[in-house]
């Protein structure tokens, strides 16, 4: 099984404002290339914030009210001044499915990629992830039976069902120990293309427990985030 990370997909050629550009220059990087936002670093490259369309439409007449405010002739707002902080950034080993919850979440369409010294290295869009999920339900089913249950899982054959629908994976049937359920919901979550897991999987005996065996039951996972 193998789930595409954001460093095999994200932009490498990565369109940024520094602090100090002013608003002006900043606005015309986003009109000429056709983008939404663009990030804000320093000297060394690390990522400051990013300054988006809405930031400098909805932030820039504020800050120079105040900056007229403050002195005369005072410099031109920049980007620094208008950017949103702290940046969210994700890392080239992140695993593309994670990615694209941390953009569903904080409701943005662009991540700058970062490496271990928070340096801007690509950048990845909502375009760039989508190409992930673009497999049809199918594939996303026999990958998780292929490589989920019966490769990692080494479940027999027919001892548990999977069914895709808009890449929303459902798992039934029982598994051998209840310790092996968690496990097939995380691994079917690294999935390439799955957007939700569903577990209705029971289970023969109670491994959790140093009791011993327990009669099979039902146990929840439904929706289970990847850990």
């Amino acid at each position: 099984m193998r789930t595409s990370r954001v460093g095999e997909v994200m932009t490498p050629e990565v369109i940024r404002a520094y602090r100090e550009t002013p608003f002006k220059d900043a606005a015309g990087l986003l009109a000429r290339h056709r983008i939404s936002g663009l990030p804000v670093v320093d000297a060394d490259d690390k990522v400051l914030g990013v300054l988006s369309g809405t930031d400098l439409v909805c932030r820039q007449p504020a800050r120079a009210r105040r900056a007229r405010a403050a002195a005369a002739g005072a410099r031109a707002v920049t980007a620094g001044q208008l950017m949103s902080t702290p940046a969210i950034t994700v890392h080239p080993e992140q695993h593309v499915p994670e990615a694209a919850r941390v953009m569903e979440r904080h409701r943005i369409g662009r991540l700058p990629v970062v490496d271990e010294e928070d340096r801007l290295i690509g950048i990845a869009t909502r375009r760039d992830l989508l190409r992930v999920f673009l497999r049809t339900d199918e594939e996303i089913r026999r990958e998780i039976v292929d490589e989920v249950l019966t490769s990692a899982l080494c479940l027999p054959p027919r001892s548990a069902v999977v069914s895709v629908r808009n890449g929303t994976a459902t798992l039934e049937g029982r598994v051998e120990r209840r310790s092996d359920i968690p496990v097939a919901v995380r691994l079917s979550w690294r999935v390439d293309g799955v957007v939700g897991v569903l577990s209705g999987l029971t289970y023969r005996v109670d491994d959790t427990r140093p009791s011993g065996k327990r009669p099979s039951r039902r146990t929840a996972h439904d929706l289970l985030p990847e850990r």
